[in-house]
């Protein structure tokens, strides 16, 4: 017997499967780039400028989010029927496998979203009532993504701005009150990384996907195009991070090769196996390499 099947419903155990900590790393690498590009630039505007209770702050709204977001997608897409046992090639959810119940699951979605609110709301106090507006478009498109954006081919799109703009972006400017063009060029290169994360999901489960209606970008452009878009989202995020050397952060732009060499490999990977469960392996290295992306990108900005 698997270990997955004697796991108890609504146990801890349960609830930490639901909760997939491992995509906890594209919620830490935008506030991580976020946070370093704020440290170094606070000397421009004096010594008391930075706060490590916002970069906190942030951080754990980030995380709270990702976990909010993961228990909406398990919920629905069991509702939806998206989510089938026999033919789902990715890691098992817990809502289609029994391991959480309905009833509990919609109660773990108005917590985590009630939490996010509350760990959000004092960011205020950092950041001004405009604060409040872009935790509201947070928790607004965190239901949108699941229940409609991911089945329209825009899923890409909704990673690019949340994953990269927003949380980048808005990191930034809780400490400094402003954004450069150098952050928002950052935070596009940041959206390209994490959404190779999506690509090789959907690259996946294209065939599924494509049986249920689910018309992500994989299913409307094909395979070829698909470990295409999965190469060029390396690559671009590379292009864009020539805005570090230009700025006088030479190591922000020549540290991230170490990711960009893990990213081909990966790609070579993916297009090797083409199929099948095995492509979870994929999964797990994508998100190792944009954990190292975000990494680099920090350490290259901080060692100056």
């Amino acid at each position: 017997m698997k270990e997955e099947t004697r796991i108890k419903t609504d146990s801890p155990k349960a609830w930490w499967l639901a909760a997939r900590p491992k995509t906890l790393s594209g919620a830490a690498v935008p506030v991580m780039i976020g946070v370093a590009l704020a440290f170094t630039d606070a000397s421009l505007y004096g010594d008391d400028v930075f706060s490590w209770t916002a970069a906190v702050l942030c951080l754990l709204f980030a995380f709270t989010m990702q976990i909010d977001a993961n228990f909406i997608n398990d919920f629905f897409d069991f509702a939806n029927g998206t989510d089938n046992n026999e033919t789902r090639l990715g890691p098992r959810r817990a809502c289609a496998q029994g391991w959480v119940k309905l009833d509990s699951m919609k109660r773990a979605i108005a917590l985590t979203t009630c939490l996010a609110c509350v760990i959000g709301l004092p960011l205020v106090w950092y950041g001004g009532l405009e604060m409040i507006l872009i935790g509201i478009i947070c928790v607004v498109f965190c239901f949108l993504y699941t229940t409609h954006f991911s089945y329209l081919g825009l899923g890409d799109v909704l990673v690019l701005v949340f994953f990269g703009i927003v949380p980048v972006c808005t990191s930034y400017y809780l400490q400094l009150h402003t954004v450069t063009w150098q952050v928002f060029l950052a935070s596009l290169a940041c959206g390209l990384v994490i959404d190779a994360l999506l690509i090789v999901n959907n690259f996946r489960d294209r065939e599924t996907d494509k049986e249920v209606g689910k018309n992500t970008i994989i299913v409307r452009l094909g395979d070829k195009a698909g470990l295409q878009l999965y190469m060029g989202v390396g690559v671009g995020a590379m292009i864009l991070g020539g805005t570090f050397w230009m700025n006088g952060h030479p190591l922000a732009f020549f540290l991230p090769f170490i990711y960009f060499i893990l990213h081909v490999f990966t790609y070579l990977k993916i297009k090797r196996i083409d199929k099948g469960k095995a492509l979870n392996l994929c999964l797990g290295e994508t998100a190792r390499n944009i954990f190292i992306y975000g990494l680099c990108v920090a350490a290259g900005l901080l060692l100056v």
